[in-house]
C-alpha cells in the first residue's frame, strides 16, 4: 500500500511537472507583454506616448530612474522571448494534443501574434538601446516630455556638446573609420608612449576635458558594475542551479528509481575495489587490535558478526555516492543549459565583460603582465601540471561515477596542455608583442 501510494504522489508531481512545462511559453510570452506594457505606461504618463529618452548629457536622478526602469523592463523582454522561442522549440504535436487531457488550455495562435505584435511595437524603437551606457538614441521627431516630469539641465545653444544620447554618441565613435579599435589591432611609425603623451597634453588643454573625464569615468564605474554583476551571475546560475534541481526534482526521482540501499550499492567495479579494501583494511585492523592486547580476542562467529557489519555499512555508504553520482550528472545537465540559456540572452553584457577585461589586461605593468603569464603557464602547461590535471580528472570521475580511465588522463594530459602552450605563445607573438614589446621582453628575462 505505502508503495502504491508513493508511485501515487511520484505521478502526481509528474503530471504537474509536465503541466507546467506546457505553460512554459505561455508564461514566458505573459511575462514579456507584462514588461511592454510596463515600458507603454511610461511612455504615455510621462512622454506623451512617444520614446522614453534622456536630454542631459549629466547626471540627474530623474533620468537614472527612466533609464534603470527601461533597462530592467528590456531586459525581461529579452530574457522571456528567448525563453518563449526555446520552450517552443521543444513542444511537439503531441504535446499540444495532450494538453487538453491534463487540463491545460493553450493560447490560440491568434492571441500569440497580437502579443507579439504589441511587444514588438513598443521594443522596436529602443531596437539600437545601448542599456550598458544608460540612454538611448533620441530621433529628430521625437516628443519632449510632458508636464508631469521636469528635464534637468537642458542643452542651449551654447552647449559644447550635441543634444543627443551617450549612445548615439557612442556609436558614432565606434563607426568613425576604426578610431577606437581595440589596442591589440593599432601599430603605428612612433612609440607609443610618446604618442599617449601628446594625447595627455592634448586632453589636458581641452577646456572641456573636465566633462570628458567625469563622462568617462562614470562610464568606467557602470562597465565594472556591469562585469562585476555579470561575473557572479556566471558562478551564482549554474550552482543554484545544480543545487535546486538536484534536491527538488532530480533527487527525488532518483531516489525512486535507485533507492539507497545495500543490494544495488556499485555502479562501476572502482567502486567495489574500493569497498573490498576497506573491508579487508578493517579486518586487519581487528586482528591488529587483538594482538596487542587493546581489544578482547574475538571468536571466530563475533568476528563474523562485526564483519557483516561493517561490510552492511560499506555498502550502505557507496550505494548512496553512487545515488549521489547519478544525481549530479543530470544536475550538471541542468546547470549546464541554464548556463547556456543565461550566455544567450546576455549578449550585451558580454560585450561589456569583453571591453572590462581589455581595460584591465592592457592596464597592467609590464611586469604585472609578464608575472601573471608566467602563472598562469606555469599552472596549467608548466612541468608539474600534469599532477593536476590528473587530480581534476580523477575528480570529475568520481563526481560523476565513473571509473578513472588512466588511459584517457594520460592522453589527455600528453595533449590538452600542449594545445594551451601554443595558444598562449600565438597570443604573446601575436597581440602582446603588438601592444607592450617591453612586457614581452620583460616576460623573457623572468622566463630565462
Amino acid at each position: 500500500m505505502s508503495n502504491l501510494s508513493l508511485w501515487q504522489r511520484t505521478y502526481n508531481y509528474l503530471v504537474l511537472l509536465y503541466k507546467w512545462y506546457l505553460r512554459t511559453p505561455e508564461r514566458s510570452l505573459e511575462t514579456a507583454y507584462q514588461a511592454a506594457l510596463s515600458i507603454k505606461k511610461i511612455e504615455e504618463e510621462y512622454f506623451n506616448g512617444g520614446i522614453i529618452t534622456t536630454y542631459s548629457s549629466q547626471y540627474s536622478s530623474l533620468d537614472n530612474y527612466f533609464t534603470t526602469e527601461l533597462n530592467k523592463q528590456l531586459k525581461i523582454v529579452r530574457m522571456r522571448l528567448t525563453e518563449f522561442n526555446s520552450s517552443r522549440t521543444f513542444l511537439r504535436e503531441s504535446d499540444y494534443n495532450r494538453a487538453p487531457k491534463y487540463g491545460v488550455t493553450l493560447l490560440s495562435s491568434t492571441v500569440i501574434l497580437e502579443k507579439l505584435q504589441f511587444i514588438d511595437s513598443v521594443i522596436g524603437k529602443y531596437i539600437n538601446y545601448d542599456d550598458n551606457l544608460a540612454s538611448v538614441s533620441i530621433p529628430t521627431n521625437s516628443p519632449q516630455p510632458s508636464s508631469n516630469i521636469v528635464s534637468s539641465n537642458p542643452q542651449t545653444d551654447e552647449s559644447p556638446i550635441p543634444n543627443q544620447s551617450k549612445s548615439l554618441q557612442y556609436l558614432a565613435r565606434r563607426n568613425k573609420g576604426g578610431e577606437n579599435r581595440s589596442k591589440a589591432n593599432t601599430t603605428g611609425i612612433l612609440p607609443r608612449s610618446i604618442l599617449s603623451t601628446v594625447s595627455r597634453i592634448q586632453v589636458e588643454l581641452d577646456p572641456d576635458a573636465e566633462k570628458d573625464v567625469l563622462q568617462n569615468f562614470r562610464k568606467a564605474q557602470r562597465r565594472t558594475i556591469i562585469s562585476v554583476r555579470f561575473i557572479l551571475l556566471l558562478i551564482i546560475i549554474p550552482v543554484l542551479t545544480h543545487q535546486l534541481s538536484k534536491a527538488f526534482v532530480i533527487g527525488p526521482i532518483v531516489n525512486y528509481f535507485h533507492p539507497v540501499t545495500t543490494s544495488n550499492a556499485f555502479i562501476n567495479n572502482e567502486m567495489e575495489e574500493k569497498a573490498f579494501a576497506e573491508l579487508a583494511q578493517y579486518e586487519e585492523h581487528l586482528r591488529f587490535q587483538a594482538m596487542i592486547g587493546n581489544a578482547p580476542v574475538l571468536s571466530e562467529s563475533e568476528r563474523e558478526e562485526k564483519l557483516q557489519a561493517k561490510a552492511k555499512e560499506i555498502a550502505y555508504a557507496f550505494s548512496r555516492e553512487s545515488s549521489n553520482a547519478i544525481k549530479n550528472v543530470f544536475a550538471d545537465i541542468c546547470s549546464m543549459i541554464a548556463l547556456v540559456i543565461f550566455l544567450l540572452s546576455s549578449q550585451p553584457q558580454i560585450a561589456v565583460l569583453k571591453d572590462f577585461f581589455d581595460h584591465v589586461v592592457y592596464g597592467l605593468s609590464d611586469s604585472a603582465k609578464a608575472f601573471i603569464i608566467i602563472l598562469f603557464t606555469d599552472i596549467f602547461v608548466g612541468f608539474h601540471s600534469p599532477h593536476g590535471w590528473e587530480v581534476i580528472l580523477e575528480g570529475i570521475s568520481r563526481h560523476w561515477g565513473l571509473p578513472a580511465n588512466h588511459e584517457f588522463i594520460f592522453l589527455f594530459i600528453a595533449t590538452f596542455p600542449v594545445i594551451l602552450d601554443t595558444i598562449f605563445k600565438y597570443w604573446i607573438f601575436r597581440y602582446l608583442n603588438r601592444v607592450s614589446p617591453s612586457a614581452v621582453a620583460t616576460y623573457r628575462n623572468m622566463n630565462e
